[in-house]
């Protein structure tokens, strides 16, 4: 694969930017995209972001850089769009550990309980859930919901995990996970404390090593006060008001581009060098380029059941 200069990418971004004018489109871009994808999107954030984003545009196109359950979400908040993803095959392995036939039968072995399910997730799981949730509002979610309810928890079991023990609250936790964020581990963080022990760790809910973190800053109170279990979306906002100017991040490498962009005086070090989700890389700014040229590849979602999605999608809006 031939190298791309960088007048290349400039005149690939004017392209796009000229395409998305002529299309009335709106560019939204994940964190964990690539950066020169991120750097000629209209909106770069969390799935949370990206999705009220969506909701409230007045452009008639949304191009989704991210994987497909976020484009799906942006077709189910935003029916009478016309929304793009530029690469069909960018999936999601947490999305993929739960379909609708197998939390349909976890819930008939759980009668009344509630479900709370992970933004990470298809449309039709979406339609089977009590509520959607995000990794910054989760604790929301969950603490809304009455004590004397049962919750079923899916699919990420180190958010759910985490969410046990900073509430309190005992749930079933569907075993699934996120195999970038899962091999983040606990010896990743004692590397990164000895290499540099006056940074500040930013740790991602979804990593292998939050539970862990979580038991040690409780043990610690000097690791306590620099360990901050975040959102993407909350590492950004940690970064640029944290008195310090060393992070060591543990979530997938793209947000670094993110984090150096808005808070460029301060140094950003990723956890694990691993993490590197490759859905979220397979948009590039040449699918970005054709997408808008020939419109595709269309993401819709049946009405019926964009409906019900929607419905637990608003419930978490209303709680977060």
């Amino acid at each position: 694969m031939a190298v791309m200069t960088a007048s290349m990418t400039d005149r690939l971004q004017d392209e796009i930017r000229s395409l998305a004018t002529e299309r009335k489109a709106v560019l939204l871009a994940h964190n964990y995209q690539v950066p020169e994808v991120q750097d000629v999107a209209d909106y770069v954030g969390d799935s949370l972001g990206l999705s009220q984003q969506a909701a409230a545009t007045e452009a008639n196109v949304i191009v989704f850089c991210g994987v497909h359950f976020m484009a799906e979400t942006a077709a189910v908040l935003a029916p009478e769009k016309t929304v793009l993803i530029p690469d069909l095959d960018a999936g999601c392995s947490l999305a993929a550990a739960i379909d609708a036939d197998a939390l349909a039968r976890w819930k008939d072995e759980n009668p009344g309980a509630v479900v709370v399910s992970y933004v990470n997730t298809t449309a039709e799981v979406k339609a089977l859930s009590d509520y959607c949730c995000t990794s910054g509002n989760a604790r929301q979610v969950i603490e809304a919901v009455p004590a004397d309810r049962q919750i079923l928890f899916l699919p990420d079991m180190f958010l759910g995990a985490y969410l046990e023990r900073v509430t309190g609250r005992k749930m079933k936790i569907w075993p699934g996970e996120c195999h970038v964020h899962a091999g983040i581990r606990p010896d990743d963080v004692a590397k990164t404390l000895d290499e540099h022990p006056d940074a500040e760790l930013l740790i991602h809910p979804e990593c292998g090593c939050a539970s862990q973190c979580m038991y040690a800053a409780t043990e610690s109170p000097a690791l306590g006060a620099r360990t901050h279990v975040l959102s993407t979306e909350g590492m950004v906002k940690r970064a640029r008001t944290s008195p310090r100017r060393e992070f060591m991040v543990a979530t997938e490498t793209g947000i670094l581009h993110r984090l150096g962009k808005e808070a460029p005086d301060a140094r950003f070090y990723a956890m694990s060098e691993r993490a590197v989700c490759r859905y979220m890389k397979m948009i590039t700014l040449e699918k970005l380029r054709d997408s808008l040229l020939e419109m595709r590849h269309r993401v819709t979602v049946e009405p019926e059941l964009a409906a019900r999605a929607r419905g637990a999608i608003r419930r978490m809006v209303e709680i977060a």
